[in-house]
């Protein structure tokens, strides 16, 4: 599978290149979510991974941030799903 990068412009207005591994929405709220990675690796060798909030204004694309606990935890349960097929 090819690689799918993404350059984020950051609030100062520096542009970051990352790498998207995956989008999903939830089908309740049609909100959609952005996983995606800068390749960096914590103290144990694991890489470690983003995920935004897809908010679409006409052609543009932005990324915001999970406001809630409840949308945290379900974020999460996909997470835990997607790496037990792994």
């Amino acid at each position: 599978m090819a690689k799918k990068s993404l350059s984020i412009i950051l609030e100062d207005g520096s542009i970051d290149n990352v790498e998207l591994l995956f989008a999903f929405e939830f089908n309740d709220t049609k909100r959609e979510y952005a996983v995606y990675t800068r390749n960096e690796t914590d103290d144990n060798g694991n890489i470690t991974i983003y995920v935004s909030s897809v908010i679409r204004e006409g052609e543009n694309v932005k990324l915001g941030g999970i406001s809630t606990d409840e949308e945290w935890t379900r974020i999460k349960d996909v997470l835990r799903e997607l790496s037990k097929k792994q």
